[in-house]
C-alpha cells in the first residue's frame, strides 16, 4: 500500500499502514505521518528530519515502530521507535532495497532477486529467498493478519504467476497461475483469505483464495485501454476492493456473490436482452462467457488529476465508510463512500499533506517522558559512520544467510505487543 514519486516538488513515496488508520509521507527532507481519525482534520503525529530523500517509510500499524530508506542508503533499511527517538536497528544489503512489508510477526525486505524476512519482534533474519525472477518494482504482498503471514510475490517475469510463501511455517504454500501477462499489483484482505491481484495490462483484476489458490471473482476495470495500476486494496471487512490507476477513474468493485433468488426483473426490453445473453453464455467458448459475466465497478471516482501516482483506500472514519486517495503532488481526497447502492462517491475533503499540518505527537505521547537527546539524532550527526561488520547485534549469533532456516525454538514467542512500549530495545545488526 505505498507509492513512490519522483516528480519535482512531490512525495517521494507515500503509505498507509496496515489498517488504514495512518498516513506516511516521505520527502527530500525527511517523513511525516498522520493519523487519519477525522474527515476534517488531519493530524500530524510525527516529523522527523534526521534522515533527508526518505524514498521508503513504512508503520507498523499504530505503532511506534517506522522503517524508513533513503535515496542517500538504498541498500539500509532504518528501523526507530520514533516516540523514544531511538534507533531499534539497521540492516544494510547486497542491493537497492525496493520495497517493504510489516505486520505484527514479520517483516519482509524485497530486492530485484532476492527476499528476506525478519522475524519482527528481535530482528532476526529467519529466511533469504534467493534467485526470485527479476523484480525491478519490488511487488510483494505480506498478510497483515501475523497469524496467517503469507507472503505473495511475482513467480515469473514473463506471466503472470504468482508465488505464495507462508511466512509462519518458511515454507512455498503453491504457484497461481493468475493472469496471463506480468503482474502489477498485488494485495490481500486483512485476513489473509484472499489475495487480489492485477497484471501490467490492468483490464482485468482477479480474486484467489487463500491458500488454495482458487478463483472466487474476475473484476473488469475496463476494455478500451491499458493502465498501469498503481493500487489495489480490500476494505477491511472484505466487502470491497478498490483499484486506481494512472487514470483519473478509481474503481471500486463489490464482493457478492448473485444467487438464483434474485427477484424478478420487470419485464423490459433491456432486461429480456439480458436473460439472452445470459442464456447465450452457456453456449460460448469458457473464455467469452466468462468475459461476459464478470462483474463491473459497483462505486467509482472522477479524480480531477490524471497521470499522477496515487494510492487508495477503504477505511471507516467516524462510523462512516470513506474512499482515500493520496496523489504524489502532496494531496490527501476523502470521498463518502454509500455502501448500499454505491454508484459515484462524493468528494467532502481535499488536505494538503505539505502544509504546517497540526501536530499531535503530545496527545500520542503523554504518558512518555521527553527524551533530551535521541540516539538516532546522535548518530544523524556522525561524521563518519562504523562499519557494520563491528556493530554488535543479534545477527552475530543467529542470522539466517543464504537461505538457511534459524530452528524454530529461537524465535521470539509471540507477536508484537503494540502497546508495549519496552518490546523494541535499541539495537544494531550488522549485514545479513
Amino acid at each position: 500500500m505505498e507509492a513512490a514519486a519522483e516528480a519535482p516538488g512531490a512525495l517521494s513515496c507515500f503509505s498507509y499502514n496496515q489498517d488504514c488508520t495512518s498516513l506516511a509521507i516521505g520527502t527530500t527532507t525527511g517523513y511525516r505521518l498522520f493519523s487519519l481519525s477525522s474527515v476534517e482534520q488531519l493530524d500530524q503525529v510525527h516529523e522527523s528530519n534526521e534522515i533527508p530523500d526518505v524514498y521508503i517509510v513504512e508503520r507498523l500499524f499504530s505503532s511506534s515502530l517506522v522503517v524508513v530508506v533513503s535515496h542517500a542508503k538504498p541498500q539500509q533499511m532504518n528501523v526507530y521507535h520514533f516516540k523514544k527517538g531511538t534507533e531499534i536497528c539497521n540492516y544494510s544489503y547486497s542491493s537497492k532495497i525496493l520495497s517493504i512489508r510489516l505486520n505484527r510477526q514479520r517483516l519482509v525486505v524485497c530486492l530485484e532477486e532476492s527476499i528476506y524476512i525478519h522475524n519482527i519482534k528481535d530482528m532476526k533474519l529467519l529466511k533469504t529467498i534467493m534467485d526470485t525472477p527479476p523484480n525491478t518494482t519490488g511487488l510483494c504482498a505480506l498478510s497483515i493478519n501475523h497469524a496467517n503471514s503469507y507472503l505473495a510475490y511475482p513467480g515469473s517475469a514473463t506471466s503472470g504467476e504468482i508465488a505464495l510463501y507462508d511466512g509462519n511455517t518458511l515454507k512455498t504454500a503453491c504457484t497461481i497461475p493468475a493472469h496471463d501477462g506480468p503482474l502489477a499489483a498485488l494485495t490481500f484482505n486483512s485476513t489473509g483469505s484472499k489475495l487480489a491481484s492485477a497484471s501490467e495490462k490492468g483490464t482485468v483484476i482477479r480474486v484467489f483464495s487463500i491458500p488454495g489458490g482458487q478463483k472466487l471473482y474476475e473484476f473488469r476495470r475496463g476494455m478500451k485501454r491499458y493502465v498501469n495500476i498503481s493500487s489495489l486494496v480490500f476494505s477491511m471487512d472484505s466487502q470491497f476492493l478498490c483499484a486506481s490507476s494512472n487514470t483519473e477513474t478509481v474503481h471500486i468493485f463489490k464482493l457478492e456473490h448473485l444467487t438464483d433468488s434474485r427477484p424478478e426483473e420487470p419485464p423490459t426490453w433491456s432486461g429480456y436482452m439480458g436473460k439472452m445473453f445470459q442464456a447465450a453464455t452457456n453456449y460460448l467458448p469458457a473464455q467469452v462467457s466468462g468475459m461476459m459475466s464478470q462483474d463491473r465497478a459497483f462505486a467509482t471516482v472522477r479524480l480531477n488529476i490524471s497521470g499522477q501516482r496515487n494510492i487508495c483506500a477503504l477505511s471507516t472514519i467516524q462510523k462512516l465508510p470513506r474512499l482515500l486517495v493520496t496523489t504524489s503532488d502532496g494531496h490527501l481526497y476523502i470521498y463518502n463512500l454509500d455502501p448500499q447502492d454505491g454508484g459515484e462517491c462524493v468528494l467532502i475533503k481535499n488536505h494538503s499533506l505539505l502544509g504546517s499540518g497540526k501536530m499531535e505527537e503530545n496527545k500520542e505521547n503523554d504518558l512518555q517522558p521527553p527524551v533530551p537527546q535521541s540516539y538516532a539524532a546522535t548518530v544523524a550527526r556522525q561524521s563518519t559512520v562504523p562499519s557494520t561488520s563491528t556493530m554488535p547485534g543479534y545477527s552475530e549469533d543467529g542470522g539466517a544467510l543464504r537461505g538457511e532456516v534459524i530452528p524454530e525454538h529461537e524465535f521470539a514467542t509471540g507477536p508484537v505487543c503494540l502497546d508495549d512500549e519496552n518490546e523494541f530495545p535499541p539495537v544494531s545488526i550488522r549485514d545479513p
